[in-house]
């Protein structure tokens, strides 16, 4: 038996309503269909298996995700046009989503949870949706292609647990750009109330480990930045941009060598607390 959940709360955790706030307003305004039935009481429980949509004013994609990924390929030199994706932590599928909309010929959507892929890319050609699917066990023979290009929104585990097994997975060119996020990576004792890290030390701390691990396990740091949008429960996150043969002339401008981590970190940091503390 599927546990369930408010209607809110879900909204708001598959990414399509910006706060929980905003999650009642679109409901009680009569814009939110649960399996296609309209629903107007933000507090009704549902299973967490059932397909819910804001039919409201549309977002760009499917959920808010997607403006993770815009951010990135508008701070990167990220281009996808007739590139095999890999979303990996798909949930709804907004960076899904967003790799389409900018060329993607084919993306493999893997989650371990299931049911949360939205119904227009579980319904389009290009999208593979692997549902029920723990990333860290994959292996290259799972997939049809080496996929050119991966995502990684993951949540309640580490990227120490992810880049292992994706290394292997993606093509010798391939790149990434991954969330990370202090509230997974920091220490227990770190973690404030309801789960939110708000010291920006820590938020160095962390992704001074997380890139220093990225290049352990093969990869070259080729960018960094933060995330447009907090995390559940107001958590700021951050975006890095991987490449597998990250030594080739081509990332020589925007390759960050280890000596500079501090110095790029720290500026990273001040500048998400500067503009998303408000």
């Amino acid at each position: 038996m599927s546990q369930k959940k408010r209607l809110d709360v879900m909204l708001f955790e598959r990414g399509l309503a910006p706060s929980r706030e905003q999650a009642k307003a679109y409901i009680m305004s009569g814009e939110v269909y649960v399996d296609g039935q309209k629903e107007d009481k933000p507090g009704s429980s549902f299973p967490e298996t059932v397909q819910i949509e804001h039919r409201g004013q549309k977002l760009k994609y499917v959920s808010r995700g997607g403006l993770k990924l815009e951010k990135a390929m508008a701070a990167f030199p990220v281009k996808l046009e007739g590139k095999i994706c890999m979303d990996i932590g798909a949930s709804t599928g907004g960076f899904t989503d967003c790799m389409l909309q900018n060329g993607a010929v084919k993306v493999y959507s893997i989650d371990v949870g299931y049911g949360q892929l939205a119904w227009s890319l579980r319904n389009d050609e290009r999208v593979v949706c692997m549902e029920k699917t723990n990333f860290r066990y994959l292996t290259p023979e799972d997939l049809d292609d080496r996929p050119d290009f991966a995502s990684c929104d993951v949540s309640f585990i580490s990227l120490s647990r992810i880049l292992p097994a994706a290394f292997p997975i993606i093509s010798d060119d391939g790149e990434m750009v991954c969330l990370i996020k202090p509230q997974f990576e920091a220490g227990k004792e770190k973690v404030g109330k309801k789960g939110v890290v708000r010291d920006p030390a820590v938020h160095e701390e962390v992704i001074t480990t997380t890139l220093s691990m990225a290049r352990e396990n093969g990869f070259e740091i080729v960018g960094l930045d933060y995330s447009p949008i907090r995390g559940p429960e107001g958590n700021i996150e951050y975006l890095m941009y991987l490449a597998k043969n990250g030594t080739d002339a081509k990332y020589d401008d925007i390759r960050i060598a280890p000596e500079k981590d501090a110095e790029f970190i720290k500026e990273i940091v001040a500048a998400a607390h500067g503009s998303l503390d408000h």
